[in-house]
């Protein structure tokens, strides 16, 4: 729980509350407009009833009251005014000074300028969900991992793929320490997910499938480090090198483009014509 004691945080966050309140129609969140109303929006009293809250506490957090308000609150304050994921980090901001727990999109969705931006890139790269889940890829990524497009959506997994097919063991020639390396990086976004059903089945299928996996989860290694360089064999360009980098993607915060930028300059010349040979292809 934090306190609101900057004034100017606490005018702000009334403000905001105030406006939503208002914006937000009675026949919107399911009640009756009656002819009567005067209030534009809701009422307070109907907020607190939708959040599960008292009237009394929410109509001191609306005055920006100097008042202790937890997660949870917030949280139902953000259902009750149906705020989308961009006002939801926005009231976070205001009424704690940080974003907002992780919240994975449910479907999440690529915009179409952020596609031609992948598209264009020379390297490979692909966009991750939270889960891992691999949601879109450009023509580099299918020539060097594989084309995920001949996966049912449920196997474009990365962690899922490193972690059971033989094909991902065979072209990764540091499997096992990359592997743990991976895993640790996934149980930061695991540990973030707060009980996700997705996360936990996901666990749940690889303790089944994989031996390895069985061994290492419960080392409960961690590591947020989005950088670092990996080997990987390709079975036309052989060995190479690859500085990978990982960006969240402005918007969709559980979207991330993963990058791999060949080390040496003659293997990014390889791997340019080896998408020129298959491009020409018929």
């Amino acid at each position: 729980m934090v306190t609101l004691t900057r004034s100017g945080a606490r005018r702000a966050l009334s403000d905001f509350v105030r406006d939503r309140r208002a914006r937000t129609r009675p026949e919107d969140v399911g009640l009756v407009s009656g002819a009567r109303r005067r209030t534009p929006g809701l009422r307070r009293e109907e907020v607190a009833q939708l959040a599960g809250v008292g009237v009394t506490w929410y109509t001191w957090f609306e005055q920006g009251r100097d008042i202790q308000v937890s997660t949870h609150f917030l949280e139902c304050v953000c259902r009750a005014l149906s705020l989308d994921a961009v006002e939801r980090a926005h009231l976070f901001t205001l009424a704690q000074h940080r974003p907002p727990p992780h919240a994975p999109a449910e479907v999440p969705v690529v915009s179409g300028a952020v596609r031609a931006m992948l598209n264009s890139l020379p390297n490979p790269a692909y966009i991750k969900t939270s889960r891992w889940d691999v949601v879109a890829w450009n023509a580099a990524a299918a020539a060097m991992f594989g084309d995920y497009a001949l996966l049912p959506p449920e196997r474009r997994n990365t962690l899922r793929l490193v972690f059971t097919d033989p094909a991902y063991r065979q072209m990764m020639p540091d499997w096992g320490e990359d592997a743990r390396r991976v895993l640790a990086k996934f149980r930061l976004d695991h540990g973030r997910a707060h009980g996700d059903p997705g996360f936990a089945s996901l666990v749940e299928e690889l303790l089944a499938m994989s031996p390895d996996f069985r061994r290492w989860w419960p080392l409960l290694d961690v590591s947020g480090r989005g950088e670092g360089v990996k080997r990987l064999r390709h079975e036309a360009l052989g060995l190479i090198e690859f500085e990978h980098t990982a960006f969240t993607v402005e918007g969709a915060p559980d979207l991330r483009l993963v990058v791999f930028t060949p080390v040496l300059e003659a293997d990014r010349r390889r791997l340019r014509r080896l998408l020129e040979g298959a491009a020409g292809a018929p």
